[in-house]
This record gives C-alpha cells, structure tokens and sequence, in this order.
C-alpha cells in the first residue's frame, strides 16, 4: 500500500477523534447545565444543617455534594470570596470545618472549546467526508500497490533470534557465519577478489530450523530482514507475482545491506515446462523475474538471498547454478549430542526440576528435530501446570515423549476382559522378542493403556544413533514387530485384527530389501522398479516396472520368504520363553505398564516386582469370552526404520 492513502486514512481517525473529544465535552457541559440550581442563601442553610460533604469553586460558580449523593450549584457575587459571603449569611466556622472545600482553576480554553466546538465539530465532519471521498475516487489507482511486494521487514536493532537461540545444527551456523562476517566487514572479501555467495539455499526435513537459522543471520548481521513465503508471489492475476519479484528487490536494494529470505520456494521455483498449464503459467513467470533479479545483482549492492526448501530435487535447474544459489547448506536430523543442546535452548527460562537430565531425554528421542523438541517442551509443561506443579519434573517429560509418539492417553476407554488380555499378551510377545534378539534396541516401555488409536504399545529406543542399518538387524526387527502375532497364535491358538498394522509395515520393509536395498540372497545386489513422480505436483505417483513378470515372481518368493523366516523366529523366541510371556502379560493385565526395570526384573524372574503369574494352563480365546468382533487397535501408519515407533498392539 502506498504512503498517500495511509496518511489520508491517519488525518481521517485524528479529525474523528477531535470530533469525539467535541461531542464528549458539550454532552459534560449539558449534563453540568443540568444539575439543581439553588440560592446562596439555601447553600449556607444547608452548610449550618450538615448537609453537605464538599464544595467545589470554580470561579463564581459553586458546585456542592450533598450527603445522599445529589449535586447542587450556584453561584456566588464577584465582590467577595465564597467562604466570605457564606460566612456573612450565618454559615458557623464549625459547619465550614467539616465541608471539603476546593478552589478550582478552569483552563482558560474551556470557554473557547465549549462556544467553538458546534464549529468545530462541522467543519471536521466536511473535511473528512472530503478526504473520504478522495479516497474512494483513488480506489482505481490500489490496481498499482497490488503488483507490490508482501514481505515483511524486520529490522536488526534489537534482533530476537541469534545463534544462540539455534543448536544442533553446528556445521550449519559456521557456514552461515561467513555470510555474516561478509554483511558487517564486506571489504575483507572484496580486497582480495573473492565473490561472495549470492544465495544460499537451506535444505532440510520440515522443523530442523531453516527459518530460525535464517533469523538468526539477519540478528547476528543487524542488518535488515526481508521474509516472504514462495506461495505469496502467485495470483489468480497475470504479472503480479513479476511485478512483487521486482518490488521486493528493488526495496532490498534500497535497504542494503540486508537479506531477503524466500521460505518455501519450491513453490514457485518448480522445474519449468512441468505445469498443468504448459509452460507459459503465472508461477513459471515468477520463476523468470526470479532468475534475472538474482543474476543481475552487483557484488556491491551488499544484499543476501536465503531461501528455504524441503525438496530440492524439484527446484529448477536454473535456480541452483552457481552465481543464484551458489551454496547449499544441508540441515539434517540431530544427533544425541545436536538433541541434548535443542533440549538446553528450549529449557531456557523454565522452572526444571532438580531430577531433568537432558541426556536421558536425548537418548529418549532419537529421530527429533527441534520443532519436536520445543513441542515436546510445551506439553511437559502444560502438563505440569495441569498437575499444579511449581516445575517440570522428570515425569513430565516422559509423559510428553509418549504423548508425542503414541498420542495422549485414553484411560477412560472402556473395554473387554478379553480384548485387555488379548492386548497383554500381543504388547508382551512384542517385548520378549525385542529383548531376546540381539539386534533389536532395547525395550524402553510396555503398555496396555490406549494411547491414540492404539490399544497398547511397545516403546523400543536405541541406545546411540543409528545411520546405518544392516541387514540383520532388519531381520530383527521384523520378528520383534510379529512378535505380537506369534504371541496370539501360541497362546490363543487364534488370531486377531490387531496385527494389522504390523503386517503392513513387515511387509513394506520386506519388499524393500529385496527391491531397493538389494538384500536378497537369491536376486543379489540389485534394485528393482523406478520411481515415478510429477515434477509440479511434487510426488510420487506410481513405480515403474523395468523387471519380467518372472523376476516379479522371484520378488514376491524372496518377501514371502523373508517375512515367514521372521515369523519362525518371533514364534521360536516366545517358545522357549514362554514363562516369561505368561508372567509379563499377567503383570501388565494386573498394573497396565511396566518401564523398562520392572520389565527387565520380570525378564529375570526377579519376585520382588509381582509374583509368578504363570498359569498352569494357558488361556484360550474360548476360556476369556466370546470372540472379538472389533480390532483391537488401529494404529496410524509408522514406520521401523528410526526413529522407532511404537508397536501398536
């Protein structure tokens, strides 16, 4: 919006505001006309009777309070002062030591506002009915300040973000630092003859801090900040996102130095000629003005250009050449040690209590980046301040991770004795598995409580970071994820719907082995099948098969083997722990959750965390009730790969 009509708006609310002030004190001064007018002769009766509390004189009028509340005025002589005359009509000096008496001295336009303020008033409603008007001839000309740019500017005196306020993403501030040494000393680099990055694109999974790093440069710099999401240049109009492409840079380089910071800019930096609407739409033009602001930037001009993705690999090739987004700084998922300092930021200025160790929550949170974190955070303490507590305990933050991977707690879902026992047995054979097989990471927390849209889970945490993963730990990790199946099938001799999800997900890492990992013993080290996506849509649609339908056949053998062979293992496993699987399940049927020392106690047989529940003769479906004729859980879909999910029961 143009500075003229936002002037003219500003002299519209300060006449009106004039016109109020007009209004409020003529409708003061008909309310003061109003008031019960007596004699000076009747006030000094009622001064000698007691019967008023205070006397207000404002020149010659006398404004008096009476003792039930009612005002009264009159007027006094101008040869004498009102306690004089009020004394020579028989007011006592006792009668006025007992009145509050006030002499007031009325500023001296109160007599002007109150004879001009009807003028006044008249000639302020004619002015702004003018400007009004102007205004509405002018609407036409908004035609131009619509093509202008939206981006919101921050300036960098008083920063709020710094790189203090970013951690975890060590390799990426020293990158950015240099960014930053060239805004604030730009002759350092230029003596020498070096060209500084013109762009710098920040690349990474959603919540890892691309904006917060970009903040924290413009705080660092002190320099201005320019912040634009890519989806605010496009309209339904032809050339306005070209039109607030050249506003925004031509502001930039008024206010230079300074960064310009496009967030999200895949959506209008998309490979060109992939559109619906061929290769001459509105976001393809934007995408142009894009391409000749960047490249036609000086080295003097002192101005950096941010930006933002998630997915690179569908910005145009044009768009990361060097001389545009000359650097590519990478954000990836913080490691324990990246997490453990998240955990230091967002605790900052809390009440934590003496028992937080932000370690423990580190290791419990692998696969978190820092939007979780700070999500994380927020419902320990929300929880607390439900709970009436003073600081954020240990408990808090347990209960925060879980709410976060699982969902909250439903306590208050009502169900079977049978389907309680069903859920016991499924998250116990989950446990036994996870614990007995040596590639699986340690068993973290059991459960039955529904949490979400699970009936129970199974919580699993590595005990360090994991970017690799070989091919047998997948295969424990398929048996740990059907050992709720195996343990249905060898205590029930029947089986439920609450394997469903875990079917799905064995089966998908299954096939993924075989086809894109290369995993198979009887198909070797190949790949199978090609991704198919639709560049402007930015997802994938489909695979391609560049394989027979005898090598389709083999794929399908090699998943079905793989998945049985887990299977096998899950059912051996709870076999030759089978008193173990009794005494878990009836301890969870009798406290609902066991952490991962009394589920360990348990693994050891120790007596001191419930005695043996070991039944002498296995319960069946027919022994617990009638057959369920509901799933026992319908898990959201999660995936084995880290971080690791809950089991869904």
């Amino acid at each position: 919006m143009s500075s003229r009509p936002r002037g003219s708006s500003f002299v519209i609310y300060l006449i009106i505001l004039f016109a109020m002030v007009f209004l409020a004190y003529s409708f003061y001064s008909q309310r003061s006309q109003s008031v019960l007018e007596k004699p000076l002769t009747d006030v000094a009766a009622l001064v000698n009777d007691g019967q008023v509390t205070s006397i207000r004189i404002e020149g010659d009028a006398l404004r008096l309070e009476l003792i039930d509340g009612s005002n009264v005025i009159s007027y006094k002589g101008p040869e004498s002062t009102a306690i004089e005359q009020l004394v020579a009509l028989g007011v006592t000096q006792d009668a006025l030591t007992s009145v509050k008496i006030e002499n007031v001295h009325p500023p001296d336009w109160a007599a002007l506002l109150s004879a001009g303020g009807s003028i006044l008033l008249v000639i302020a409603m004619f002015v702004g009915g003018y400007l009004l008007l102007r205004q509405f001839q002018g609407a036409n000309n908004q035609a131009i300040s619509f093509g202008k740019s939206r981006a919101r500017m921050y300036t960098g005196d008083q920063p709020s973000v710094t790189f203090d306020d970013v951690a975890g993403v060590e390799e990426a501030k020293s990158d950015l630092q240099e960014v930053v040494e060239f805004l604030m000393e730009p002759e350092k680099f230029v003596q020498l003859g070096a060209r500084i990055p013109k762009g710098v694109l920040l690349v990474g999974a959603p919540g890892t801090g691309k904006t917060l790093l970009a903040k924290a440069v413009s705080g660092e710099a002190g320099v201005p900040f320019f912040s634009i999401s890519g989806s605010e240049f496009v309209e339904m109009f032809v050339g306005v996102g070209a039109s607030r492409v050249r506003d925004l840079f031509e502001q930039a380089k008024r206010h230079s130095p300074c960064i310009v910071f496009l967030d999200e800019i895949d959506a209008v930096g998309r490979h060109r000629g992939a559109g619906l609407g061929g290769s001459h739409d509105e976001r393809e033009q934007t995408l142009n003005q894009i391409l000749v602001e960047m490249d036609g930037f000086d080295t003097d001009t002192n101005v950096i250009i941010m930006a933002a993705t998630n997915r690179p690999d569908i910005l145009d090739p044009a768009l990361l050449r060097p001389g545009r987004f000359d650097r590519r700084v990478i954000l990836d998922r913080p490691d324990l040690k990246g997490r453990e300092e998240i955990f230091k930021v967002h605790v900052r200025g809390k009440p934590i209590d003496d028992d937080v160790d932000l370690n423990i929550l580190a290791k419990s949170t692998p696969g978190f980046v820092g939007a979780d974190i700070e999500n994380m955070v927020n419902e320990a303490a929300i929880l607390s301040a439900r709970r009436n507590k003073t600081t954020i305990t240990m408990a808090e933050f347990s209960e925060s991770i879980e709410r976060v991977i699982a969902g909250p707690e439903r306590k208050s879902r009502v169900i079977s004795n049978e389907e309680k026992r069903i859920t016991a047995y499924h998250e116990a054979g989950h446990a036994i598995v996870a614990h007995v097989l040596p590639k699986c990471d340690p068993v973290h927390k059991v459960s039955i409580v529904s949490r979400g849209m699970a009936a129970g889970y199974t919580i699993s945490l590595p005990e360090e970071d994991r970017r690799l993963i070989t091919k047998a730990k997948f295969k424990d990790d398929l048996a740990f994820a059907l050992g709720g199946r195996a343990a249905e099938e060898l205590v029930f001799d029947d089986i439920t719907t609450g394997a469903s999800n875990d079917l799905e997900r064995v089966t998908e890492l299954a096939r993924a082995m075989v086809t894109r990992y290369g995993m198979s013993d009887r198909l070797g080290p190949m790949t199978f099948g090609q991704k198919e996506e639709l560049v402007f849509l930015g997802k994938e649609i489909g695979e391609q098969r560049d394989y027979s339908e005898t090598v389709a056949q083999e794929i399908d053998e090699e998943v079905r083997k793989i998945v049985h062979g887990a299977h096998q293992t899950a059912r051996d496993t709870l076999v030759q722990h089978m008193e173990q699987l009794h005494r878990v399940a009836e301890r969870l049927i009798e406290i609902e959750t066991l952490d991962a020392d009394a589920f360990n106690a348990l693994m050891d047989g120790d007596s001191k965390d419930g005695p043996d529940h070991t039944p002498e003769n296995p319960p069946s479906l027919s022994d617990v009730g009638p057959k369920a004729t509901k799933p026992v859980t319908d898990h959201p879909q999660t995936s084995l790969d880290l971080p690791p999910a809950p089991a869904p029961a």
